[in-house]
């Protein structure tokens, strides 16, 4: 894909787990290079920096500086006084361009100049990516937009993408299993109502809940302030919160050092996505495709009976057809003609598919009308690269 092929905001519903894990595989086949900027309802964004399909960097969010923050004390606790040798750091980084992603490239001058080693700063990226899917998967729904470029040119890190995809879908699933789906870790816990607290906890309890919930610290620098998963931690204070005692709250990201450069995408009003059929009589075949389709954010038709196909293809006018070249009862020549005849499928993108791609098989199908020709087993970059080229030439005519 070349940066004249960007794809436009496309809205994804519930992200998550095996949507996840199709995206990230879709990206990995052709080793895409370039950002994945995801937009929630709320105006928050994320930006994922991938390098060959892997992962190398995230950011955003609504608290971009203070997540950073923390995972750099957590997993450089050398870098004390952390004030002072920040300051020291932005002071050294004069010559480099820090309004784009200054975050990574002052653990870049940190690793260089041996302050912090590169295991140090893989795991540091490798919790903000953690951190950042997990806050894109409670979002619910997103926007997500694709540009290709190099703007990290070292790589401290390469994540496979599906691998931490699939560790960020245990963990919603733990929050899930602890009834606490509705709450953000980037939430701070604040008293409330001390006295009832008071009463209704041991004066030992009580003294360590008075001194840390004050309302600036999140669930998640609780939880590494007092060595828990934030799932205890918010599990813990759950029954207090629900009883008024406790509230949590949302509270700013720290005060940014750099002024970021923010790109604010132009609100375009959701469209529905194409629809695309799928003729097979092989349900893996079509289970394999609606994988493919729907983690691409496409509306998918499965049609296993090929009787059917015409009648069910007629009733559902889908934007673009894959049709299996042998079934039984029926073929991929036979049908693709009959479509043809049909004036409300003259102009739809037909694709063959077989499993034998001959030179006799590509001349006799594009004789019966068929746009394009693709073997199986399908491979995701194929399938979503057939599909863009045949409805970006229909929307042109």
């Amino acid at each position: 894909m070349s940066a004249e092929e960007a794809l436009p905001l496309i809205s994804i519903e519930d992200f998550s787990g095996s949507k996840q894990t199709a995206f990230f595989r879709v990206l990995k086949h052709p080793q895409f290079t370039g950002q994945l900027i995801l937009s929630d309802l709320k105006g928050q964004s994320w930006t994922l920096y991938i390098y060959l399909g892997r992962i190398t960097f995230a950011t955003g969010g609504g608290h971009s500086f203070r997540s950073w923050k923390r995972s750099v004390l957590l997993h450089c606790p050398q870098l004390a006084p952390f004030s002072a040798l920040f300051k020291q750091a932005l002071k050294d980084a004069g010559n480099r361009d820090l309004s784009i992603c200054w975050q990574y490239q002052i653990l870049s001058l940190w690793v260089e100049q041996q302050k912090i080693s590169r295991d140090q700063a893989m795991k540091i990226i490798r919790m903000l990516i953690v951190e950042a899917l997990f806050d894109v998967t409670q979002a619910r729904q997103v926007t997500y937009e694709i540009k290709q470029d190099q703007t990290l040119t070292n790589h401290l890190a390469l994540i496979d993408a599906e691998q931490i995809a699939a560790e960020v879908q245990e963990l919603w699933k733990g929050w899930q299993a602890a009834n606490i789906a509705d709450r953000s870790p980037n939430a701070a816990p604040v008293i409330r109502q001390p006295k009832a607290l008071q009463e209704n906890t041991s004066a030992g309890l009580y003294q360590v809940l008075s001194k840390l919930l004050d309302g600036q610290r999140t669930l998640r620098d609780l939880a590494i302030q007092m060595r828990r998963s934030v799932i205890d931690i918010t599990r813990s204070l759950l029954p207090y919160v629900q009883r008024g005692f406790i509230e949590l709250v949302d509270i700013p990201d720290l005060p940014s050092p750099v002024r970021p450069v923010v790109v604010t995408p132009v609100a375009v009003p959701a469209a529905p996505s194409p629809l695309i059929a799928c003729v097979d009589d092989s349900p893996l075949i079509c289970q394999s495709m609606g994988e493919i389709l729907k983690g691409a954010n496409y509306q998918f038709l499965s049609i296993n009976d090929p009787l059917r196909a015409i009648a069910t293809l007629m009733s559902r006018k889908p934007a673009l057809i894959f049709l299996d070249l042998v079934m039984p009862n029926a073929n991929g020549y036979e049908i693709c003609g009959q479509l043809r005849k049909l004036s409300l499928f003259k102009e739809t993108p037909i694709v063959i598919l077989t499993g034998q791609d001959g030179l006799v098989d590509r001349v006799r199908a594009k004789l019966v009308g068929a746009s394009d020709f693709l073997s199986k087993p399908p491979d995701a970059s194929l399938v979503l690269g057939v599909i863009r080229k045949h409805l970006q030439q229909n929307a042109a005519v």
